[in-house]
């Protein structure tokens, strides 16, 4: 029997004025008429408090696109699940954000994509992006709720990361979190361009590790390295369907962002199942729990109750098969495709496919 989950990551919409080239959304992006009702959000968020889901994330897409979005925080408070948005930043301010605090928000997370404003606003597709945020960030502090500043971090713009730092401080972020690109979706189709050199990493990491020490207690900082640098796997979600679980728009309910990938499983919905019978009985989360399912090398690693054999959407996308180990462990028999992705991205122009609804 699994435990119950901690967290819920509520996509309440994948509409958004961005066009990211790393969005972690799906190709195929849901239209606003699928997307789950404000009752059926309601109902569900009750359903995950009875379960024992502790917090929810309202993300997107875009959350703010949603015109119920201070309902469905309510309906969080109501139920005693604290609350978190992560946004652009780019569709409200201070009056949205004061709604939101009063319906009970208790923290917000704004993404940047630059600390530069033309790079940033080329890097979302968006023009004026950055400047709607530094004034979203503005609003923020003027509301007093706490404020986490995501930098997702690439190629293009990871030499900048020493002014990253000095900026989620000048905006009276507590927290920064400096994520590298993870590869699925739109980022791996863009991989080539997003890809970090090996120099540009351990620079980075150089820069993260003495902030880290000279801003102890002032700002906090989390750090999310690539995983295509790594000899051993993450701990994907804290393992698939242990810690976790996902709603789309539409209410197919996920042990994680990117499951809708793999082919060959039925991921039920909130509209057709209760959450507790989706979470402890349904073949899609009890597909890849714990060890059974598991191949060597995994299968014998002393580390298979730590890491939990990786990734399985990226096992699926670099080899084939979500049921192998991750390639990016380096006892993986895929490991190569890792060097090979890793030599491409020296020559490949730094072009992007931006998302889009196609």
């Amino acid at each position: 029997m699994a435990d119950p989950p901690l967290a819920l990551l509520a996509e309440v919409t994948h509409r958004c004025p961005l066009r990211c080239p790393y969005c972690s959304n799906p190709l195929e992006l849901e239209r606003a008429a699928g997307e789950l009702t404000t009752e059926e959000w309601r109902r569900l968020l009750g359903e995950a408090a009875a379960l024992g889901v502790l917090q929810v994330h309202f993300s997107g897409g875009e959350p703010m696109a949603r015109r119920d979005l201070a309902s469905l925080i309510a309906a969080a408070s109501e139920h005693g699940l604290y609350s978190n948005l992560i946004t652009s930043g780019t569709l409200g301010g201070e009056r949205e954000l004061k709604e939101f605090a009063d319906a009970g928000l208790r923290h917000v997370q704004l993404s940047f994509q630059d600390v530069d404003p033309a790079n940033n606003d080329r890097i979302a597709g968006l023009s004026g992006a950055h400047e709607k945020k530094t004034k979203f960030a503005a609003a923020v502090h003027a509301t007093g709720l706490p404020l986490t500043v995501n930098m997702v971090v690439h190629r293009q713009n990871l030499d900048g990361i020493g002014e990253m730092i000095d900026r989620a401080r000048a905006l009276g972020a507590r927290r920064l979190e400096i994520a590298h690109v993870q590869y699925y979706a739109w980022a791996l189709a863009n991989r080539a361009a997003l890809l970090p050199s090996r120099r540009q990493l351990d620079e980075a990491t150089r820069i993260v590790d003495a902030a880290r020490e000279t801003l102890k207690g002032i700002l906090t900082i989390d750090y999310v390295v690539p995983d295509y640098y790594g000899v051993r796997p993450k701990s994907c979600m804290s393992g698939w369907g242990r810690r976790f679980l996902n709603v789309t728009p539409s209410g197919k309910i996920l042990p994680c962002h990117a499951a809708e990938s793999l082919p060959g499983i039925d991921f039920p919905s909130a509209r057709d199942h209760t959450l507790a019978d989706i979470w402890y009985r349904s073949e899609a989360f009890n597909r890849y729990r714990g060890t059974d399912w598991m191949a060597e090398p995994c299968r014998s690693c002393d580390r298979r109750e730590v890491d939990w054999g990786g990734c399985r959407c990226q096992a699926f996308l670099l080899a084939g098969d979500a049921g192998r180990t991750d390639p990016v462990c380096a006892l993986s028999p895929d490991h190569g495709v890792i060097e090979t992705a890793l030599q491409d991205a020296e020559k490949t122009p730094e072009g992007f496919v931006y998302r889009h609804f196609s």
